[in-house]
This record gives C-alpha cells, structure tokens and sequence, in this order.
C-alpha cells in the first residue's frame, strides 16, 4: 500500500473514531446515539470511497499519459 492509501486509511480511522468519541460524550438516548454513530460513519466511509475513486481516475489518466494515449 502507498503512502496515499497509508494516509486514507489513517484519515478514515481517526474520523470514525473522533466522530464516536464526540456522540458517546453527547447527552443523547441510546437509539439516538446509534443513528448518529451510523450516519457518521456511513457519511466518513462514502467520503473515502470518493477519494479513492478520484485518486483511482487520476493514476489511471497519468498511465494513459505515460503510455501515449
């Protein structure tokens, strides 16, 4: 894995972890607070995707490049 998956994974787990610490520490019902926790990280997961998607378009026009197409 490069050094860009090493930082998303990096920025993926630290978000999931930094958003749960922030509603577990919410005055809020238990039922609440498992919405909350899995809107957040459906919300920090499908960010990931669209950057790993973007980064993906952009390796695969820089080969496109490098190849001569």
């Amino acid at each position: 894995m490069g050094k860009f998956g090493s930082f998303l994974n990096g920025m993926i787990i630290g978000a999931i972890a930094g958003a749960i610490i922030a509603l577990l520490l919410a005055p809020k019902s238990g039922e609440d607070l498992r919405d909350d926790i899995k809107r957040e990280v459906d919300e920090i997961l499908e960010e990931g995707r669209r950057a790993s998607e973007q980064r993906q378009r952009e390796m695969e026009e820089q080969l496109n490049r490098l190849r001569g197409q």
